[in-house]
């Protein structure tokens, strides 16, 4: 009979764009690969007219690029931050299970991951469907039907997974991570998500990466 892994009760879910990922690889993607009126849709999100779901779907028709094309620029551009293969193993011989949640898409999500060796780690994204030649469309499994603002609803997940943990660690810097941030019961934040857990009075601590997050842990929690 197969063992079973010991778990320390600890679930650790993590953003991509801007978190593990050194830079934005989204929006790189999107000013890449689509034509005339990004930028408008983009401003509009940024604005908070439009959310993030309406905003690919906004976006999927006038992506102009192959999949192959789209996976090169990817490999050739995309980076992780430099501590976070130590911080996944120190996870790992913790029994710490890490989950990445994000707003982003699931094919430059599973490239980088895989150009790192981290393609073993589990993550919940949007889902980019390839179809013939150079079109796609974007679908959304884990929208919030009652909000349906952004296509990856994170705090869905997080109280998905919750029951399954006793204790559940927030790590993420933008907009999206907002909610699930208010949520969990350790967050760690820089950039717009550190400076939205201050005006809304959520308790987080400040890293600028995940060395700091890894220091931390091995001093207080871990």
């Amino acid at each position: 009979m197969k063992a079973v892994a010991k778990s320390s009760g600890i679930l650790v879910l993590c953003d991509f764009d801007g978190t593990v990922s050194t830079v934005d690889m989204g929006n790189e993607v999107l000013n890449r690969f689509t034509g005339e009126g990004w930028e408008e849709i983009d401003r509009a999100y940024c604005a908070g007219v439009i959310g993030s779901r309406v905003a690919y779907m906004q976006v999927a028709p006038i992506f102009k690029g192959t999949q192959s094309q789209m996976l090169e620029f990817v490999s050739n551009s995309g980076a992780i931050d430099p501590h976070f293969p130590a911080f996944y193993k120190f996870c790992k011989d913790k029994q710490v299970d890490l989950k990445i949640v994000s707003d982003g898409l699931d094919f430059y999500i599973s490239a980088i991951l895989k150009k790192h060796n981290l393609q073993d780690i589990e993550f919940f994204s949007n889902v980019v469907v390839f179809q013939n030649s150079d079109i796609i469309s974007i679908k959304f499994p884990r929208m919030n039907d009652q909000c349906k603002k952004c296509g990856t609803c994170k705090n869905i997940v997080l109280k998905q997974l919750r029951s399954d943990y006793s204790r559940v660690i927030y790590v993420g810097n933008g907009y999206s991570d907002v909610c699930p941030a208010g949520d969990a019961d350790l967050v760690f934040a820089k950039d717009v998500l550190y400076e939205k857990c201050r005006q809304n009075g959520t308790p987080c601590m400040h890293y600028d990466n995940f060395n700091d997050i890894l220091v931390s842990l091995r001093q207080t929690i871990i």
